[in-house]
């Protein structure tokens, strides 16, 4: 077993290589005339202010929760946590560099033809992609043999669990952070830039003139890019560390728990391999379909991980396996039905792709139904946009239904888990796709503001049309798999508490607590249900009201340089970017401390309410169902905030481009349609750029904190 761990870091650091290969070749393009050096120039240096002033701030929270985790939980707990911290701040970091610096090329390329400007785009996706992967590979397989074959650490003693659970959430509490203030950041500079700029000054998006345009383009970094590979690093590896905690359980003092453990880390290293072959298969055709393109590397990577699944469960279980389950019983696993929970795992992200781009893309009936709504006003752009993000969690959680029923009776508990960590295999493909739309994003906004032609602008308005697709698209993935990463999570709370109660000799905590009533029949449960429901309510609320504050100051600072130089609207005089910038960069760190730290102590605050009122099974059991309310709750909201915005941006775009209503008038740039479908998309931008994604890690981060609050409480340094 030794030779696979090896082989699966070797997996890990060919990602990394690709990263680092592709970035020399990208750096090697063009950055165009003086003028778009220098708008790069100031996106790159507004960015890296932000994030180092983010970083600093996490590092002081992140300081206290390391004191906490070695003195609570031990030394190898301490160091996960800086391991995870470490690497989703330096998956960040590193997506952040390379959007900064592809933007510019995009635009140069672009102006050459599309074909380059694709290319080039989602080749720095693909950096971003393969960085993410490669590096949560690289952490969790690293630290696991570290810990195990450099220190000879029992495979599935506590120490090795709970320093793998430490480090997943190092990366929760870097994730959310970085998710959440980076939208509040982007969308608050989009919002208020949009409110004065396109209509109250009636000039274009992203027009040198507005004071906000250096900092909307600064927030696509910041957030969609730095925030995105925060994010889905630390659902990489929050789901793959969960998965081994499971095996760890299901398949303890069984001979083969080695194999079972390290089942899940050789799944997401071959589809490292599938996903590098898949990114040479982007190519533009004849029809200049970009969306069709970028979908041809994907269905690569799906086809080659399918035979790469089917290899690793082949060659790593040779036979049938029997997983103890807790609650549910003991279940006898054929290898076979492990390969086909995996590819339940595809299935359900192929699935969840497809419907987020029917509810996100230009071309079909939910996009062009609020379009169309925009022709009647304001009022009802805004009814139709909420209707259909409404709509869109319908069959996104049907595709989630039938993929945990299914996975469930191949391959029980283990086998949900193993379809998840599939999913997340290919996050590097997926990744890339979504890296992809804010550089062709900030690229539409260079040629704007460096007067480039209007067929340059064409070109990068096409990709960007479809990279507002690619990133409701990935977003629908990150939820879909955020969802099931959870409730692998959940999976293993119940499993450890189940462990921990049936040897209370090892545990004294939990000795006498009986047996556990997770029944609807025990008030608590409810309690413990509804309290955890509300959390991504109030976590959207809260985060929503940031995203309105910082719009405000935007919008205040925005009018006062045009009342105060008037130059500024006759190009005489430039406006003063940098203090948009820092103006956002204040609010956004100070924004994000509340509601980030919502889901880090909820579920301790939970906990210790209830033992204070009664007892410790009982109080166990509330937070079990808190964590399946936020999981529940968390999900829907997630899925509607996200394809909802997403439907209302590219509305906009559709109207922008000249839409046909159903009454044949031509609606364009400017008509009062267009200034509904604007007011429908300043609502949508906090929906799906802010709120929604940042409920990814929230979901997950009150999962960890409840696993960590076991692995305290059976340290025995408190209680």
């Amino acid at each position: 077993m030794t030779n696979y761990l090896w082989l699966v870091i070797a997996a890990g650091a060919l990602g990394v290589l690709y990263g680092l290969v592709q970035t020399a070749a990208l750096m090697k393009a063009s950055t165009g005339n003086d003028k778009m050096r220098e708008i790069a120039a100031a996106i790159q240096e507004g960015a890296s202010a932000y994030l180092k002033r983010q970083y600093t701030t996490i590092g002081m929270v992140g300081i206290v929760i390391l004191i906490a985790a070695y003195f609570l939980i031990g030394e190898w707990a301490a160091i996960g946590f800086v391991i995870g911290a470490v690497l989703s701040g330096a998956a960040g970091y590193a997506g952040m560099l390379i959007s900064v610096r592809a933007n510019v090329r995009t635009a140069q390329a672009a102006s050459e033809s599309l074909s380059k400007g694709l290319d080039l785009a989602f080749r720095s996706g693909a950096i971003t992609g393969l960085f993410v992967a490669g590096g949560a590979l690289i952490g969790v397989a690293g630290y696991y043999a570290i810990m195990t074959e450099m220190m000879g650490l029992e495979r599935t003693g506590r120490e090795v669990i709970d320093g793998l659970v430490a480090l997943g959430f190092g990366a929760s509490l870097i994730s959310i952070f970085a998710r959440l203030g980076g939208g509040i950041f982007t969308k608050g500079a989009d919002v208020g830039g949009d409110m004065v700029g396109k209509v109250e000054a009636g000039i274009p998006e992203d027009d040198p003139r507005n004071a906000a345009t250096i900092a909307d383009n600064v927030g696509d970094n910041v957030g969609d890019c730095a925030g995105m590979a925060a994010d889905l690093f630390e659902t990489y590896a929050v789901t793959t560390v969960a998965t081994m905690v499971l095996a760890a359980i299901f398949f303890r003092d069984q001979p083969y728990v080695d194999v079972m453990m390290l089942l899940p880390l050789a799944i997401c290293g071959v589809c490292i391999v599938t996903s590098i072959i898949g990114s040479f298969f982007v190519r533009l055709g004849k029809s200049n379909n970009i969306m069709g393109a970028l979908y041809q590397g994907l269905i690569v990577t799906g086809v080659l991980s399918v035979a790469a699944l089917w290899f690793v469960v082949d060659q790593m279980v040779g036979g049938p396996v029997t997983a103890l389950g807790g609650q549910a019983g003991e279940r006898i696993i054929e290898p076979m039905n492990l390969f086909w929970a995996g590819l339940v795992g595809l299935a359900v992200t192929a699935a969840i792709v497809v419907i987020t781009e029917y509810y996100t893309g230009s071309n079909f009936r939910p996009v062009r139904s609020v379009a169309n709504a925009s022709v009647s006003g304001h009022g009802t752009n805004v009814i139709q946009g909420l209707a259909v993000s409404l709509e869109s969690t319908a069959l996104p959680a049907l595709t989630i239904i039938v993929g945990i029923v299914t996975s469930y009776q191949l391959a029980g508990l283990f086998g949900i888990a193993i379809a998840t960590t599939t999913m997340l295999g290919v996050a590097g493909m997926i990744v890339a796709l979504d890296a992809f739309g804010p550089v062709t994003d900030n690229a539409g906004g260079i040629a704007e503001m460096a007067g480039l032609p209007s067929e340059v602008r064409q070109s990068t308005d096409a990709l960007d049309a479809v990279g507002n697709t690619t990133k409701a698209v990935t977003k629908g993935y990150a939820i879909g798999s955020a969802g099931l990463g959870a409730l692998v999570l959940f999976a293993a709370y119940t499993s450890d508490l189940d462990y921990f109660a049936a040897n209370p000799e090892l545990y004294p905590f939990f000795a006498g607590m009986g047996e556990i009533n997770f029944g609807l029949t025990n008030p608590y449960v409810v309690v413990g249900l509804l309290f955890g429901g509300l959390l991504p309510f109030l976590f959207g609320g809260m985060s929503m009201m940031a995203v309105g504050r910082a719009a405000e100051a935007v919008v205040a600072e925005v009018r006062r340089q045009f009342r105060e130089n008037p130059g500024i609207m006759t190009y005489e005089t430039k406006p003063e970017y940098g203090r948009a910038v820092d103006i956002l960069t204040r609010a956004a760190i100070k924004e994000m401390i509340v509601p980030s730290l919502l889901p880090v102590l909820s579920p301790i605050v939970l906990f210790v309410g209830i033992l204070a009122i009664s007892d410790k099974a009982t109080a166990f059991a509330a937070l079990g169902a808190m964590l399946m309310g936020v999981i529940v709750t968390g999900l829907f909201v997630a899925i509607s905030m996200t394809s909802g915005g997403g439907a209302w941006d590219n509305a906009k775009k559709v109207i922008e481009e000249g839409f046909t209503d159903s009454n044949g008038v031509l609606h364009g740039k400017g008509s009062e349609a267009h200034k509904a479908a604007v007011t429908g998309d300043t609502v949508g931008d906090p929906y799906k750029d802010t709120s929604g994604p940042a409920v990814n890690p929230m979901i997950k981060i009150t999962n960890i904190v409840a696993l960590l609050l076991l692995a305290v409480l059976a340290s025995g340094n408190i209680g």
